[in-house]
């Protein structure tokens, strides 16, 4: 991923703003945008559409890759998180790593990612991607609650697009975000309209687009904002603009 954005510009550059505390996590997020692709399209994968599959599938291939591709992280599946919760895949070092003034061991994953669904797979589900109102399934929500990534200020997210365009679904989802700060949609947690997605890059020829934004956090967490990743690759292997 070449670029990353603070509210209101693109910077062109993914480090931007960000503490060099952060260097691994954004190489991993890095790793796994330019990867999204080569899954995608691997002949042995098996054509599944729930978030599950998609999520396990990803995991496996990433971790694959690693090995080769990037040596010193590992990927790992339903991490636990805050009380009975997990988050579907988490970056862990493949040895004792110091970032920051934090010390990593191979069982304390430094990074998390959550992925989901474009359109969720219920109209009831609609708007899961930024919120689950007070069922608390939101992406964006848990992160904000504290409820997944709570001791690490930087995480990541994944829409899976089975329908429509990343243009399409950036401009919706900054509409529930923009309606949830207006206080058009009541949830549990506060949310203000600078906590739109902001874009940093998008390839068209490889059906990739990504995205950075900033939202305040409650609860138990180690930041009062966490800046979030938007990674998103077009499912449908049909030719269409993204």
């Amino acid at each position: 991923m070449d670029g990353a954005s603070t509210k209101g510009q693109s910077s062109g550059n993914i480090t931007s703003g960000i503490t060099s505390k952060n260097t691994l996590a954004l190489s991993t997020i890095n790793f796994v945008y330019q990867h999204l692709p080569n899954w995608r399209d691997d002949p042995n994968r098996p054509d599944e559409n729930s978030e599950d599959m998609l999520n396990l599938q990803l995991c496996k291939f990433l971790d694959s890759r690693a090995r080769h591709d990037f040596p010193m992280v590992r990927f790992d599946r339903e991490e636990p998180q805050a009380g009975r919760r997990r988050v579907d895949l988490a970056a862990s070092p493949v040895e004792v790593t110091v970032i920051g003034a934090k010390t990593h061991t191979i069982y304390d994953p430094f990074l998390v990612f959550e992925g989901k669904r474009l359109p969720a797979p219920s109209s009831d589900r609609q708007k899961e991607y930024v919120t689950g109102l007070g069922q608390r399934t939101g992406g964006i929500q848990r992160f904000k609650l504290g409820l997944h990534g709570a001791d690490m200020a930087l995480a990541a997210m994944i829409g899976y697009i089975q329908e429509g365009s990343p243009r399409e679904w950036y401009d919706e989802i900054n509409k529930w975000i923009a309606e949830l700060g207006a206080g058009m949609i009541t949830d549990v947690c506060i949310w203000n309209d600078g906590e739109t997605l902001e874009q940093i890059d998008e390839d068209r020829s490889k059906r990739i687009a990504s995205y950075q934004s900033v939202h305040s956090r409650s609860g138990s967490k180690a930041s009062d904002e966490i800046i979030i990743y938007h990674l998103w690759i077009t499912m449908n292997t049909s030719k269409q603009e993204i």
